[in-house]
C-alpha cells in the first residue's frame, strides 16, 4: 500500500503535478471514509454529503 503512494509521489514530484497531490489525498480519503462507514449506523448520513 505504502508502495503505491510512494511511487504515486514519485511521478508527480517528476512530472512537476504536485498540485494534484492534495486531490488525490482527498479522494483517498473520501474512499476510505466510505468503506468504513458501509456497515454502521452512519452510512445514511454519510451517502447524504454525496
Amino acid at each position: 500500500m505504502f508502495q503505491i503512494l510512494k511511487e504515486l509521489l514519485f511521478f508527480l514530484r517528476e512530472r512537476k503535478k504536485l498540485w494534484l497531490a492534495p486531490i488525490v489525498l482527498i479522494l483517498i480519503f473520501f474512499g476510505f471514509l466510505l468503506l468504513m462507514a458501509q456497515g454502521s449506523v452512519f452510512a445514511p448520513f454519510i451517502y447524504t454529503l454525496f
